[in-house]
C-alpha cells in the first residue's frame, strides 16, 4: 500500500519553478483586449451596475446584460488577435 501512495504522488511535482511555467496565450490576450476603449466601456457599465445591485437590499435587478455585454467585446477582441500567437 505504501508504495502505491509513493507512485502516485512521485511523479507529480508539488510545484513547478517559475522558469518552466508556460503561460496561456489565450490569458495574454484577453489582459491586452480588457485594455481595449471598448472592453473598458463596457467594463465601467458592469461594474457600475454591480456597485448600484450591491448597494441595494431588496432588489430583482441582475447584471447578466452588462456581463454578457462585456464577455461579448472582450472576446470579439481575442478572437482576432489569438490565432497569430499559436503555432
Amino acid at each position: 500500500m505504501v508504495y502505491e501512495e509513493k507512485m502516485i504522488t512521485n511523479g507529480e511535482p508539488d510545484e513547478v519553478p517559475t522558469s518552466t511555467r508556460v503561460t496561456d496565450p489565450l490569458e495574454t490576450v484577453r489582459e491586452k483586449c480588457e485594455q481595449t476603449e471598448h472592453c473598458v466601456h463596457t467594463r465601467e457599465r458592469l461594474e457600475a451596475c454591480e456597485s448600484r445591485v450591491g448597494s441595494r437590499s431588496n432588489t430583482t435587478e441582475d447584471c447578466t446584460e452588462e456581463l454578457f455585454d462585456f464577455l461579448h467585446a472582450r472576446d470579439h477582441c481575442v478572437s482576432q488577435k489569438v490565432f497569430g500567437s499559436l503555432k
